[in-house]
Order: structure tokens, then sequence, then C-alpha cells
């Protein structure tokens, strides 16, 4: 928990530590960095407005080195800022003030969907030449070359090739890559396909196997394949 406001920190450190987590808190972004560095966390709950070290500059060096869960907790109003977290690669965001259920509840999907991502794909190795992807060591080739994503990039990707040639609708893409049947932020999926076609080479939407079919959805096209 990386939270600069002393009573907003000793809140959420009672509210996480009463729903039986162990909590780890920072109150500055650069020692919020160095500790998640050291101590490999299971989910991160960041702050936006930070001393020594804003939020976005957390996350921007997190997302080098690690696909960790981030929360990021942002002002009342501030539209610009969650539209930026979700580009940077915030897997969810909260808007100041917040229900604590609500906040818990966010909580556990993330721990949830990170915990068990491994495990809620099939097993088989896909390959169509193009790309490699193993569900079982979470990784992904390009051409050959590897390629590093988070957790909920996997599995958006894990969803396209899985059914390529097929249109996924946002709702069907947030249902499978972020548990998230209800469709509430389908501006996540757009954000995070445009990462990911970035990520894997591919940010040239004429170029990328990762279509947008205007109106319906995303679909993955087979290198050599009609679709």
């Amino acid at each position: 928990m990386v939270e600069d406001d002393p009573d907003i920190a000793l809140a959420l450190r009672l509210l996480f530590s009463r729903a039986g987590y162990e909590v780890a808190h920072a109150g500055d972004g650069r020692t919020g960095l160095k500790e998640a560095y050291a101590e490999h966390p299971d989910l991160v709950v960041l702050d936006v407005g930070l001393p020594e070290m804003d939020g976005w500059q957390v996350l921007e060096r997190l997302r080098d080195v690690s696909d960790v869960p981030v929360l990021v907790l942002t002002a009342h109003g501030q539209e610009a800022e969650k539209v930026r977290g979700l580009r940077g690669g915030a897997d969810d965001y909260l808007t100041k003030p917040f229900a604590n259920n609500e906040l818990l509840a966010r909580v556990e999907a993330l721990l949830r969907r990170s915990s068990s991502g491994q495990n809620s794909w099939a097993s088989q190795i896909y390959d169509d030449g193009l790309v490699h992807l193993d569900p079982t060591k979470r990784r992904v080739y390009v051409k050959g070359d590897e390629k590093r994503l988070t957790p909920t990039e996997f599995r958006l990707l894990n969803a396209l090739v899985r059914h390529a040639g097929a249109v996924l609708s946002p709702n069907q893409l947030l249902t499978q890559a972020w548990d998230d049947p209800t469709g509430i932020g389908q501006e996540r999926v757009k954000f995070a396909v445009l990462r990911l076609r970035r990520k894997l080479g591919w940010s040239d939407p004429d170029e990328s196997p990762i279509e947008s079919v205007r109106g319906f959805g995303y679909r993955y096209r087979r290198p050599g394949g009609d679709n």
C-alpha cells in the first residue's frame, strides 16, 4: 500500500488487516517502489498523488520489472487520471472517496484472478507459427522472441488466440480476461489491446493480427488464414 495521507493509510491498514491480509505501507513513491522490489507483494494499492515519486512513475517502474496487480486510487472527478492509469498498465482503479466494501471486493477480485490465472486456462500450448503461447509456463513468443506480458495481457491474448477468427465483444473479453461479466469499464479493453499490440510489436493496426471490428469487438487472425 503506497499512500502518503496518514489518516487514509491507517484506515486502509486496519481495513485490510481485519480482512485477513498482511499489509506493508510506504508513505512515498520511492520508498514504496523499493519495498515492492524487496517484498514482492501479491498486490499493490497505489495512490497517485505521492511525494518523492508520483504514482505514475511508480506504476511505470513496476511494469518494467513486474506484472503484480496494481489498483490505483485517484481523486474524485479526475477522469484523465483514470484513463492514464488504464493506459499505464493499472489493473483497476478506484475514485476517492470510496466505500470500504467496494475496495475490498476489487482487491479480492484482483487477487483471485492473479492466483488462479495459471489454472484457469487450458494447459495445451498454442502455436500458429507466429504466436507461441504456453499457459503452464505463462510465456509468450512472437516469431521466436519472448514477450513479457502482465497477467491481464496474457489472459487477453490467450482469449483471442483460442478463439482465432471469431469476433469477441468487449463484454466477452472482460469476462475472460478480467473476470468482469458486468461489462463495467469496457474502455479497459481498448487500452489493453493497444498495450498488447505495442508489446508484441504490432503497433500498426493495419498490420496487426489483432483486428478491431468496429461496433463489435476484436478478432485474432491466424497467419495465412482467411480470418
